[in-house]
């Protein structure tokens, strides 16, 4: 039977082990806590081992891996220690947090969506890597929200989601793209519509305006111009070259007149500003 001073040894080391990989999970950045927590599952969970260097000592890392099953029954599972259970954890959540796109019909508006694989998740593809499936960009990347909801079947349910997509500035423009092309429509069809508006204006501004001048000055001008048909009928010789001179509809006289003067030419002076030679 152990003693009671080596259970209390036992327990303080394993929470001074603990701590320790707290402490140095904190200490690391997003990609690099990102690597050791998929390593860390390979060893625990099973999958592809990778080669690693022998290490002169002894780390925190080999005691944990010395508790690999390369098949877990339910039983390993709820044995497992805070470690585990961490790494775990975070595994399962990558599966469903980020996605991959096949933005090959981006122009059309289809856009298919699907979660990663494992290999893509030990690979950082969708999350430090751009998650268009034909684009292997690192630099640039901003995090997008899915428009559409992802449809998925599992366990023979048909399911919805809104999944985070991971895209590079280019791929991003694709993402987007069906909706700006929208936007730049409705954009050109409003300044038609502005366009038609104000030529509409000008003619009915130009309609107002003529009707206007015939309802004035129809009855005046219907007088004008029978008094020119007969002026027309016995033209005067001696005033055959002098000017016409167009006063006024109210004291409109005419002094003389061509005999070539056609009606055409009168009308514009009778249209143009008064005393015009």
């Amino acid at each position: 039977m152990a003693s009671f001073g080596s259970i209390r040894s036992a327990v303080f080391d394993k929470e001074e082990k603990k701590q320790q990989y707290q402490a140095h999970i904190l200490g690391l950045n997003a990609y690099d806590r990102h690597k050791k927590f998929v390593k860390d599952y390979v060893n625990f969970y099973g999958g592809e081992r990778q080669k690693q260097e022998k290490l002169p000592i002894k780390t925190d890392q080999d005691t944990l891996r010395e508790g690999y099953r390369f098949i877990r029954s339910e039983e390993d599972d709820m044995d497992s220690s805070w470690e585990q259970r961490l790494v775990k954890r975070y595994y399962d959540k990558l599966f469903k947090e980020y996605c991959i796109a096949d933005m090959s019909h981006y122009k059309t508006g289809k856009i298919g969506l699907r979660w990663r694989t494992e290999k893509e998740v030990v690979s950082g593809k969708g999350q430090f890597v751009c998650g268009n499936k034909h684009c292997s960009e690192e630099e640039g990347l901003a995090s997008y929200e899915a428009s559409v909801n992802f449809a998925y079947f599992e366990a023979g349910e048909n399911k919805q989601a809104l999944v985070k997509l991971v895209a590079c500035e280019r791929c991003a423009k694709k993402l987007l793209y069906r909706k700006l092309k929208e936007k730049e429509k409705e954009e050109s069809k409003r300044r038609e519509k502005e366009e038609h508006r104000k030529k509409r204006h000008v003619m009915k501004a130009n309609l107002d305006f003529t009707r206007n001048f015939v309802l004035k000055f129809s009855e005046k001008g219907r007088k004008l111009m029978t008094m020119l048909a007969r002026l027309m009928k016995e033209p005067k010789e001696e005033n055959r070259h002098q000017p016409l001179q167009v006063m006024p509809m109210e004291r409109i006289t005419l002094m003389s007149f061509s005999k070539e003067c056609s009606l055409e030419y009168l009308l514009v002076l009778l249209l143009s500003p008064p005393k015009l030679c």
